[in-house]
């Protein structure tokens, strides 16, 4: 079955891609998590007005971010997870933590796609967060206190 992917499955596909998968994966997984839809025709013209839309919605934001990069590096967000004795987290914190943090704490509105983040933050203290746009590098700091 044809299906049209609208959320990232990791190790599957990737958010707009139309792909070919089995007609019990689709149905029994996809289709109720709402991650994909049958690929007809009406559903990939509204594709392809989706992919405009996030483009240019993307560029927008880049463009702002890019601005604002240098304000970026003032930027302290806190964290409280809970953690042993040692200060390993129980819970990481992930690209979609630090958006969300980043958008309450700082007001600073961004996509996870623009946070450099090779692995998630595992560990109490204090980190350093790397945002890249159109070629341009800026960081923030992490504060993640242990409860």
């Amino acid at each position: 079955m044809k299906v049209i992917f609208f959320k990232s499955v990791p190790s599957v596909a990737k958010k707009f891609d139309v792909k070919d998968v089995a007609d019990g994966y689709a149905l029994n997984f996809l289709f109720p998590k709402e991650l994909a839809e049958m690929a007809t025709p009406e559903a990939l013209a509204k594709l392809e007005e989706f992919k405009k839309a996030h483009e240019s919605e993307l560029k927008i934001q880049a463009d702002l971010l890019e601005k604002n990069l240098g304000s970026l590096k003032e930027v302290v967000i806190t964290l409280s997870k809970k953690a042993n004795e040692k200060g390993h987290l129980f819970d990481s914190i992930h690209k979609d933590d630090l958006v969300s943090a980043l958008k309450e704490q700082a007001h600073v509105d961004m996509t996870a796609e623009f946070i450099d983040l090779s692995r998630p933050i595992k560990e109490a203290g204090e980190h350093e967060v790397s945002v890249k746009v159109n070629g341009q590098e800026a960081s923030f700091k992490v504060v993640v206190e242990a409860l």
